[in-house]
Parts: C-alpha cells; structure tokens; sequence
C-alpha cells in the first residue's frame, strides 16, 4: 500500500466515526427528551433548551471531524 492510499483510508474512518458517533448521540437525546416530555408537560420549555444544547454539542464532533478530514485531504 502506498502513501495516498493508506492517506484516503485514514480519511474515511475519520468521517466515518465522526458521523456515526453524532448521529446515534442525537438519537438517543431526541429520544430521552421526548419521553422526558411526555412525562412531565410543564418541564418541556427546560427539556427542550437542553435538548437543543447537547445536540448543538453532539454536531459539533462531527464539524471537527469534517475539519481532520479535510486537513487530511490536503495537507
């Protein structure tokens, strides 16, 4: 294997961990939130602003992972 190829796998598993780590993280904070919710009505307002900021939080890895891909690609 040469250099490049050994560089494009490297990439890929990057993109790979980084989408499907976030991915299966939102899920399971929509999920929780949901049944929080639905468990307590007059929370949901709070529920769902903290929702929001781990989702935000739980994006934010798979930025950095498009980032180290990239930086990978071209450098």
């Amino acid at each position: 294997m040469d250099f490049e190829s050994v560089k494009m796998l490297a990439i890929a598993f990057v993109i790979a961990i980084g989408t499907i780590a976030p991915a299966i993280s939102i899920g399971r904070i929509g999920s929780t939130s949901a049944e929080a919710m639905s468990r307590n009505p007059e929370a949901s307002s709070k529920i769902q602003t903290a929702m929001i900021l781990a989702i935000a939080f739980a994006e934010a890895v798979a930025i950095y992972a498009l980032v180290v891909a990239l930086i990978l690609k071209f450098a």
